[in-house]
């Protein structure tokens, strides 16, 4: 059996993949934690083989939890799961000591196949971040879109927002950037609560006005 903790603030969350994991024959889901101090407290009590990790939560994030974890309990591999799929969020992860990296667009399967991997010492990304895995090691990765960039948007929202100055609909969106439409859709919300606009059309005036199309 591997023994798996999960790690995620949103308690629907948490709780879905706890009830998820639960029904494969071969994962024993041990405990179940809300941000990264609960996950090191309950890895002090109990060994795990896998922490399913999430990496924004409140208390300790997941990017500093996986380095402890990776320190403290070198026994233990830790699998990101994780709405966001940046670069910077990407490589705190990788650098922290990461085993493998997904989104939450991944299925029941994939999330099973990846947690035996990291059981298994072996190293798992979905497509999406292979892609940009692959990108940055050959040196062709696409440029950020400004070297300074407003209002404190990230890498990812300002291209998001730069396809969207240039008329991508979010599915073509996420064809483009390699992720999934529900990833779309929050770099979209984060995007426009940091720029301050409610629509698409004041999106795509924002993105010609700051040179982001």
């Amino acid at each position: 059996m591997i023994r798996v903790v999960v790690v995620d603030d949103q308690q629907v969350m948490r709780e879905g993949l706890v009830a998820l994991l639960g029904l494969l024959d071969d994962i024993e889901v041990v405990g179940s934690a809300g941000d990264g101090a609960q996950a090191l407290a309950l890895l002090a009590r109990q060994h795990a083989d896998v922490v399913l990790m999430d990496l924004r939560m409140p208390v300790l994030d997941g990017v500093e939890a996986t380095k402890r974890v990776t320190r403290d309990h070198p026994g233990t591999a830790v699998l990101v799961l994780t709405t966001y799929d940046d670069d910077e969020s990407i490589a705190g992860a990788l650098r922290a000591g990461a085993r493998g990296y997904l989104t939450k667009d991944a299925g029941r399967l994939e999330i099973a196949s990846a947690l035996r991997s990291a059981a298994a010492g072996q190293s798992t990304f979905d497509a999406g971040v292979s892609e940009r895995l692959v990108a940055a090691l050959s040196g062709q990765r696409r440029a950020k879109p400004k070297a300074v960039l407003p209002d404190g948007l990230t890498a990812r929202e300002a291209e998001v927002l730069g396809r969207i100055g240039a008329g991508l609909s979010n599915a073509e969106i996420a064809s483009e950037l390699f992720i999934g439409e529900a990833t779309v859709k929050t770099h979209i919300n984060n995007a426009f609560a940091k720029i301050g606009v409610r629509n698409r059309a004041e999106a795509v005036r924002y993105a010609v006005d700051h040179d982001l199309t």
